[in-house]
């Protein structure tokens, strides 16, 4: 993002190559994996990987309710164009992505710069004007110098910040707090609770890093990654927001990232194919149940029974029905975003007038927002505050293929749909109501063809993109039950697609460490091993003086302030 230049990027920790199974294919182990995005994808990819490791012959079989694997990660073609695909979706990994960038290195993937393609200015906007801007065509170190005039040293501390609470979650990656069974242990562990424990505005004001800074770039990130005022987001998710350092995206999409997962695992995959229940035969095997979307709407049973199953969605989300007492540790109903994006294809670039500067200011192409300095934050749809958006960006410049005229194709964030009036204000020209009409399927004359419009292209999309990152200190474990498992309930801890992929790979490693008799060394044994910075206040009360503030802004006892 915006202080993308100065944080540095850490090293990447290769995979070692697998070996070739020599188990019985006629004693394999069945494992189902519902669900094909970031985690389902990792799951299935790791499982395969480090059964290969083991000796150990499994069968793995993908169901994927929808028509194609990826998940959040999907992109559609500008104009209908193949060649011109852009992210809907997750837009970009970083350089600490771990699992992401080895597997980009092993697949061969293409990786582009997200931000190299297209310059020009950027800015952080509070309704009224613009707080800070930046020229990405600019050397670094005059962005850097901009950015030490306006704030002073609070940048340069804010990434020390980030950079020490990144790499105390980057332990999770390594033994011995890899893999785990509880997350709420190992974020314990960690010392991690102190951090998910209060408001992202609480902990920066704990390490005396509240201030403007955090008003205008720290919440600009959280805003534009997670849709979340700093009051209403978690500490770890408002560092994990200004961690882009050595962001990247695959050319054509990221949702190859996890195709090739899928495909590398050798997993049977049923596209198409609804999870609709799970239950245990007499042998205390797991039974699935699908319908196929395009079908009649019946469930049908799968004639393999499981050993193992990985629910790799968000189960509130999924309806699956199950067995009583099948889910022997319930899992978490929690609030969920809701993002609505808006891609859209356009002569104009954004109206001074919207941005009440003068008449041919040069206008900023990517906007990020803020709340003005008085407003005061509010969670959901309204967090937007008067700007009524989180983010406008230029993503590339195109050929509009029936005027042969460029053409700035904009990607918006908001808490709800995007309005021809927003659009006319925004792009100062006035935007017919039906300017989401499919023009592709206009067959009027080739003079019409050649008309200027001023919405050529446009689409839009509506998600649950991730959880409201509310202060908690407890989290969703992965071990359900008896060979029952689930990947969602980090989404709570960290929202992203490394995030997720790490989880499948933590529940893939065990069910195989499982199957080979591994153990590992108990959670009790593990000594805590406090990472966090060391100019964190480290007295003994501030948690619990953090949480009992927490609880009082959000008007519930102390003692519901694991999940506010």
């Amino acid at each position: 993002m915006i202080i993308h230049h100065f944080l540095r990027s850490l090293t990447l920790v290769p995979f070692l190559a697998a070996r070739e199974v020599v188990g019985s294919p006629n004693n394999a182990k069945q494992i189902a994996v519902i669900g094909a995005g970031a985690a389902g994808s990792s799951a299935a990819y790791h499982l395969q990987r480090f059964a290969n490791e083991s000796d150990i012959a499994i069968n793995v079989t993908v169901f994927e309710r929808t028509d194609r694997i990826g998940g959040r990660t999907l992109t559609v073609n500008v104009y209908d164009d193949p060649i011109e695909p852009i992210e809907l979706g997750a837009s970009i990994f970083v350089d600490v992505n771990y699992i992401l960038s080895n597997a980009t290195r092993d697949f061969k993937l293409t990786v582009v710069d997200p931000g190299a393609e297209e310059g020009g200015l950027l800015g952080i906007w509070d309704g009224d004007s613009f707080v800070y801007t930046q020229d990405s065509n600019s050397w670094d170190w005059v962005n850097l110098v901009r950015l030490f005039w306006k704030y002073g040293t609070v940048p340069y501390y804010t990434q020390k910040l980030v950079q020490g609470t990144v790499a105390t979650f980057l332990k999770l990656y390594e033994e011995p707090f890899f893999p785990f069974r509880s997350l709420s242990t190992r974020a314990f562990q960690l010392d991690l609770v102190k951090i998910t424990g209060m408001t992202g505005r609480q902990f920066l004001a704990a390490n005396n890093l509240d201030g403007p800074f955090a008003h205008d770039i720290v919440q600009a990130s959280t805003r534009v990654n997670y849709a979340s005022n700093l009051e209403f987001i978690h500490g770890l998710g408002a560092m994990v927001a200004m961690a882009p350092e050595g962001a990247k995206a695959i050319e054509g999409g990221n949702w190859q990232i996890f195709a090739n997962m899928v495909k590398a695992s050798g997993a049977d995959v049923y596209l198409n194919s609804a999870v609709t229940g799970i239950s245990l035969n007499a042998n205390q095997k797991y039974k699935i149940k699908t319908a196929q979307e395009s079908g009649d709407g019946e469930s049908r049973e799968h004639p393999v029974a499981f050993d193992d199953v990985i629910i790799a969605a968000p189960f509130q989300f999924a309806n699956i029905s199950t067995d009583e007492n099948l889910i022997q540790h319930p899992i978490d109903t929690i609030p969920y975003a809701i993002l609505h994006v808006t891609l859209f294809a356009s002569p104009y670039k954004f109206s001074p007038a919207f941005f009440k500067m003068p008449p041919a200011s040069d206008v900023p192409v990517s906007v990020l927002t803020t709340l003005g300095t008085d407003e005061e934050a509010q969670p959901g749809k309204s967090g937007a505050g008067k700007v009524g958006f989180y983010s406008a960006t230029l993503q590339r410049i195109v050929m509009n293929p029936r005027t042969r005229t460029p053409e700035y194709v904009y990607k918006i964030f908001s808490p709800e749909a995007v309005t021809p009036d927003f659009l006319s204000e925004l792009l100062g020209v006035d935007i017919p109501m039906s300017f989401t009409q499919d023009d592709h399927d206009d067959e009027n004359s080739a003079a019409d063809d050649s008309t200027i419009k001023p919405v050529s292209w446009f689409h839009a999309a509506v998600f649950h993109p991730y959880p409201q990152k509310y202060p908690r200190v407890t989290f969703q474990d992965p071990i359900l039950g008896d060979g029952l498992y689930y990947t969602s309930g980090i989404e709570s801890f960290i929202s992203t697609m490394e995030t997720s992929a790490l989880m499948g790979m933590n529940v893939a490693r065990l069910i195989i460490d499982d199957y080979a008799g591994v153990t590992h060394v108990e959670d009790e044994e593990l000594v805590s091993m406090p990472s966090v910075p060391k100019y964190i206040d480290e007295e003994q009360d501030v948690l619990a003086q953090q949480q009992q503030k927490t609880a009082e802004h959000y008007g519930r006892p102390v003692e519901d302030t694991n999940e506010l």
